[in-house]
Formats: structure tokens, sequence, C-alpha cells
């Protein structure tokens, strides 16, 4: 329509009424019509409307979008299921997203009047919960450990039970465990899933 020269409501209006009359009206005669005349109707269509010069632009896009997206084709073409093709764009995209926002999470640690301050910062779920454990030295000899959160947010049960196990592990050591800074959200989610302060949590959870 477009490359006939319609560009207004008008002829869009027209095409519609057109085709709604064909099938209607002439419906008979169009079945008339060849199969293979349709497929290669088709075929010019596709040819006509796919923009060519995004192939060209693939190795411009960022690596992971480009992926997403021949996937997702991929998946479609492959299955007739749109719906599939959708979800595993979707769950690529999700795990990309998961991969990215782990590479930014950090921890530093200082030592100040024997209390060991492990500090926080970025995205505490599934995808950076074991490099928070990996942060801890559970095998220091200080009377105090303080994990601050100010600047970190807690996202899932995994990132709760990263805190819980460190938790566990500094008090099972003799150390003095405080957790500081919680926003709001994550106070949220670890009043609903956190175990590291009830009685007797940290035998029931490594053992004597």
């Amino acid at each position: 329509n477009v490359k006939s020269g319609g560009r207004t409501r008008l002829s869009t209006f027209a095409a519609g009424a057109i085709l709604l009359f064909m099938l209607l009206v002439l419906g008979d005669w169009v079945g008339l019509i060849p199969m293979p005349a349709l497929v290669a109707i088709m075929i010019m269509v596709s040819i006509g409307t796919f923009n060519w010069s995004s192939l060209r632009d693939l190795v411009h896009h960022p690596r992971r979008s480009s992926i997403v997206m021949l996937a997702t084709v991929l998946t479609v073409v492959s299955t007739h299921n749109l719906a599939l093709g959708v979800g595993v764009g979707v769950l690529l995209s999700g795990i990309f997203f998961a991969w990215k926002v782990s590479q930014i999470f950090r921890v530093t640690s200082t030592l100040e009047n024997d209390v060991r301050t492990y500090r926080v910062e970025g995205q505490l779920f599934f995808a950076s919960a074991e490099d928070f454990l990996a942060a801890m030295n559970f095998e220091e000899q200080v009377p105090r450990v303080r994990l601050d959160l100010s600047i970190a947010h807690l996202w899932d049960l995994t990132g709760v039970n990263a805190i819980d196990m460190a938790v566990f592990k500094f008090r099972r050591a003799g150390v003095e465990v405080e957790v500081i800074g919680v926003n709001e959200a994550s106070a949220t989610i670890m009043d609903k899933l956190a175990v590291h302060d009830q009685p007797g949590a940290v035998e029931r959870v490594l053992g004597h």
C-alpha cells in the first residue's frame, strides 16, 4: 500500500475494504488462483518488506542484542510457534541482564578498631550470591563483623540465603555479626525470608 503511494488513512481504509470485498464477494474466484502463484506473491512481499540493511548492521549492534534477535527469529522459523520464539527471546534477555548486573557487584572490606566491615555495592541476587560469600574471610580472628548493605539491594531468596550463610559462619567462629544499612525494600524481603536471627538457626543450618 505504501509502495503504491498510499500515505493517508483513506488509502488504508480503501485497501482493507477492497480486501474484504474480495473475500466476501469474490471468494469463489479468488479460490481459483493457483497456490504457487500466491506463494510467489508472498515471497516477493517478504523480500520487499525485509530490511536487508539490518543484516549488515548486526556487526555494529551490541552482540547480546543480536544474539537475542537471531535466536528469536530462528526459533519462530524452525518451530512455527511465535509464542515459543518470544519466550526464548525473553529468557535470553533475562539471562544477559542478570549476567551484566552481576558484573558490577563488588564487596570491599575495611578494618577499624578490631571491627571488620564488609561494604556491599550492587545487586545481591542469585547471580552475585557466590561472589558475596567468596569475599568474606571466615578464618580471620576479629571480635566483630559488620555487613554494610547501605548501597546494595536484595532481590531474591538466594541473596537472603547468602546473608544468612555469612552470618552463620561468622557466628559459629565466635564472631559478633551486625547487618546494617538495609533499605526498606530489602528489609521487607529479609523480614520474610531471613532466618539468621532465629533461635538455634546456626546449629540447625550448619550443624554442631
